[in-house]
C-alpha cells in the first residue's frame, strides 16, 4: 500500500479514493473524496487514506491487528470504522453504476445519484438504493 502526497492532493495505488487540499476561511485543510462533508488536518486526510487503503484489501479482513489499526485510524476522523464502510461501499456502487450507465452510453445515473445524495439528507437514505446493488 502506498499513498503518494503532495502538498495538494494524496492518492491511493489501490484505491480510486483522495484527498485535495483547499482553502476555507483563509486556512488550509484537507477533504476526502469519500468524506466530504469534513474539513480534515493533513493528518486526518493522510489517516483516511490509508483508512481506505486497509478497509480496501480483502485480505485483512481477519486480521486483527489490521482491523485495531483501522479502528485508530477511523478513531483519528471522529467516525467509526462501520460508518467508515458503509461510506466507501456507497461510493463503490456509485462508480459501478455510473460505469455501467455509460457503457450503455447514457448519463441518467448523474441526475439520479444527486437526487439520492439530496433525498439523504431528508430521511430518505435507507441505503434501500445501495443494497439492490449487493444482492
Amino acid at each position: 500500500m502506498t499513498i503518494d502526497i503532495t502538498t495538494r492532493a494524496m492518492t491511493s495505488d489501490i484505491s480510486p479514493e483522495y484527498a485535495l487540499r483547499e482553502y476555507r476561511r483563509g486556512q488550509a485543510v484537507w477533504r476526502l473524496s469519500w468524506l466530504p462533508a469534513y474539513y480534515l488536518t493533513h493528518e486526518q486526510a493522510q489517516a483516511g487514506m490509508e483508512l481506505d487503503e486497509v478497509l480496501s484489501d480483502p485480505a485483512v479482513v481477519y486480521d486483527e491487528a489490521a482491523q485495531l489499526w483501522a479502528a485508530d485510524l477511523a478513531t483519528r476522523l471522529g467516525i467509526g470504522v462501520e460508518r467508515a464502510v458503509i461510506l466507501l461501499a456507497q461510493r463503490l456502487a456509485e462508480r459501478l453504476h455510473r460505469e455501467e450507465w455509460s457503457e450503455q452510453g447514457s448519463d441518467a445515473p448523474t441526475a439520479a445519484l444527486l437526487g439520492w445524495g439530496a433525498a439523504v439528507g431528508h430521511g430518505a437514505g435507507s441505503g434501500a438504493r445501495s443494497q439492490h446493488l449487493w444482492r
